[in-house]
């Protein structure tokens, strides 16, 4: 079996935007136990930091370091970025050593995509640095394998998901949407958050499409148009799993409402929530109005707009 050479010191650096969920349904569950959805992803102008250095070697050594993360994100080869790493280049017959360098932003296991955007940012990297690896098809298929968020990270943009996160429909017209991110401190694990959904749901077998978010329903029809914040519905069909896991997640969802904001959600399976305002000057008067104290991490962002 022939390898491709690796270039000589080479690196990238890449942001890896964090993304949140303008309203998630739960619309069918897999024979094999995944459940399906339909959510309008949007991605944010904050994330953590990626670099990806390639050098020379005989045979494929892979290296992680961390900085800024807690101890909730490991920094060995189960982190889901070393992951990515080490598919890409067994996927390309690579010999090289890579080092990743990802400077951690982003709260863990937050519904804000973190490590999945890790992934995604180190896979765009890879491909930049090795043209012609692999191609598109095989990329979106390892992306995948790694994780169900992961395909929207390979080029992230406001995108409708639906499957299991494979399907990505672009959604044109969205602007950029000034947030106020707040997360209680707690990190919740994805599969605890669907595990006790579908104890709750356990006749959710097959695909209920008529189970649309119904002011973003159209978002991918030719003509659409967005009318605002105000009044939008961001239903999360996993919220009430979520507030039952952890319930300060209400209380920064009245919080965040009591300041202002136009629109209140969670991100994903939580615990992030987020309110979304007129103007970034209203979002950051807010954020300075509700004093958080920790354990809460909060800061003001905004969505990166259609492109």
């Amino acid at each position: 079996m022939s390898t491709r050479p690796g270039p000589a010191s080479r690196s990238l650096r890449c942001h890896a935007p964090g993304k949140i969920n303008l309203g998630l349904r739960v619309v069918g569950r897999r024979a094999d136990g995944y459940h399906e959805l339909v959510s309008l992803f949007a991605p944010l102008d904050f994330g953590d930091e990626v670099e990806v250095a390639v050098s020379k070697s005989t045979v494929l050594e892979l290296a992680i370091k961390l900085e800024g993360a807690s101890g909730a994100v490991p920094a060995d080869a189960t982190n889901l970025a070393y992951r990515a790493a080490k598919a890409f280049a067994e996927a390309a017959d690579l010999n090289c050593r890579i080092e990743l360098r990802i400077e951690k932003r982003l709260p863990a296991g937050a519904g804000l995509g973190g490590g999945s955007s890790d992934a995604g940012a180190v896979l765009r990297a890879l491909c930049d640095l090795f043209p012609g690896a692999l191609d598109g098809p095989r990329l979106a298929e390892l992306a995948l394998e790694l994780g169900a968020d992961v395909p929207f990270f390979l080029d992230p943009r406001p995108a409708m998901v639906t499957g299991i996160g494979e399907r990505l429909e672009a959604v044109d017209g969205l602007p950029s949407l000034p947030v106020l991110l707040a997360n209680p401190g707690v990190a919740l694990a994805t599969a605890d958050v669907f595990q006790g959904f579908a104890a709750i749901q356990p006749a959710l077998t097959k695909s209920a499409p008529d189970r649309r978010i119904p002011p973003l329903s159209g978002a991918t029809d030719p003509g659409w148009t967005f009318t605002g914040a105000a009044g939008l519905s961001l239903e999360n069909d996993l919220e009430p799993i979520a507030v039952r896991l952890c319930p300060p997640i209400a209380r920064l969802q009245r919080r965040i409402r009591a300041a202002g904001a136009q629109a209140v959600g969670m991100s994903g399976s939580g615990a992030t929530v987020f309110g979304l305002f007129e103007s970034a000057k209203a979002a950051e008067r807010a954020f300075e109005e509700a004093a958080f104290e920790a354990p809460v991490w909060a800061r003001v962002a905004a969505t990166q707009e259609s492109r």
